[in-house]
């Protein structure tokens, strides 16, 4: 019998890599996050065949000293998290600390990184988990990374990665949903050398709402005002029962600043539309949800799109009086929308409606497809 022994670190990032790693969208992600969390005000990405030949995220926040750059290539290495006390109040995007080491370990990884007040930046190098020397760069302010031969080390992850533009799409995929969630900062896509997407900061959530939906969308938008249930905050826009449709890909919540997918989110954005949709048919919707954190659970998975509530009844109930509100017939003129707001839908309320609904009747949320 095989005696057990402690597997070497370049193996067993590269076995973490196997959950936190999945293609190349799952790296932007990773790296985006970083990049929010750190302040950035401008996130450039650029990507080549499908960014399985190369990836790159540059942004203009806070950098890491020497020390730091290093030293977040160690696993389990965070400064987000520094008692088990913290995990009862996650505020950032990332907090694991598995990303950078997990990527590095399966891709040829460089990264350059300065703080505001240093002289000087710091540049490191990575082959397949081999850490190469640090060193000096005349780098700008904040962080950049390079990702090149994705699963260069693992052929057997990698003849699972699909054509490069089936790639390339779940990662414009990823940079939207990030896009649309942080209104405040600019982003930039490169693909192949051409500009994809390009989109300047702005205080107003409508107004990068309608420059990524299209114009007939974005003129049919209907406000959801800003709407608070026991501490629960919902605001965003939806579009009248007419732009329904099938799958929700075109639902798009945000919890704390966080891309999420919940069953009791999406069931409660299309019950307060009162049978007004089509069979199979779901909503479009932009929903910004704050809570208090210590309610919400996101360490569910590595990749952090699942949650668990302390109290999904109260989730959905916020939800569907705010949407609800959204709907009924008024003529307001809403800043940022044009036209007036004339809803298709007559509602009336219905106690039946108001069903709290147990945790044993809610499906349980699984993961987004890769």
């Amino acid at each position: 019998m095989p005696t057990i022994e402690v597997m070497p670190e370049a193996l067993a990032s590269q076995v973490a890599a196997g959950e936190v790693i999945e293609r190349p969208a799952s790296v932007i992600k990773e790296l985006v996050e970083n990049a929010i969390d750190a302040g950035a005000r401008k996130i450039e990405i650029e990507i080549q065949r499908g960014g399985i030949a190369m990836l790159r995220v540059r942004d203009d926040g806070c950098g890491m000293s020497q020390q730091d750059t290093a030293r977040s290539l160690e696993r389990h290495a965070t400064s987000k998290l520094r008692t088990s006390d913290d995990l009862n109040g996650i505020t950032t995007l990332g907090f694991r600390g598995e990303a950078l080491p997990s990527i590095a370990s399966v891709s040829r990884f460089t990264m350059r990184s300065r703080e505001a007040d240093s002289a000087e930046g710091t540049e490191i190098r990575v082959d397949g988990g081999k850490m190469g020397e640090l060193r000096a760069s005349g780098c700008s302010v904040g962080t950049s990374i390079e990702v090149r031969d994705l699963f260069y080390n693992v052929p057997a992850r990698k003849k699972f990665l699909k054509a490069e533009s089936t790639e390339s799409a779940h990662i414009e995929h990823q940079i939207r949903l990030h896009a649309l969630c942080t209104p405040g900062i600019g982003w930039l896509l490169r693909k192949d050398g051409r500009v994809v997407l390009d989109l300047p900061a702005t205080s107003d959530r409508r107004v990068r709402i309608e420059a990524m939906s299209g114009g007939e969308s974005g003129k049919a938008l209907i406000e959801v005002p800003r709407h608070e249930y026991r501490g629960i905050v919902i605001e965003g826009a939806i579009l009248p029962a007419a732009f329904a449709r099938r799958g929700r890909k075109h639902q798009f919540v945000f919890l704390n600043g966080r891309p999420v997918e919940d069953h009791t989110i999406s069931r409660a954005i299309r019950e307060a539309f009162k049978g007004g949709l089509q069979e199979g048919l779901q909503p479009a919707a932009w929903l910004w949800i704050l809570m208090d954190p210590a309610l919400v659970d996101v360490n569910v998975h590595p990749a952090k799109r699942e949650v668990r509530f302390a109290e999904p009844a109260q989730v959905r109930i916020t939800i569907l009086d705010a949407i609800e509100e959204a709907l009924r017939p008024k003529e307001v003129v809403a800043p940022g929308i044009s036209g007036q707001q004339r809803p298709l839908l007559e509602l009336a309320e219905n106690e039946e409606s108001r069903k709290v609904v147990t945790e044993d009747e809610v499906e349980p949320v699984k993961s987004s497809p890769p």
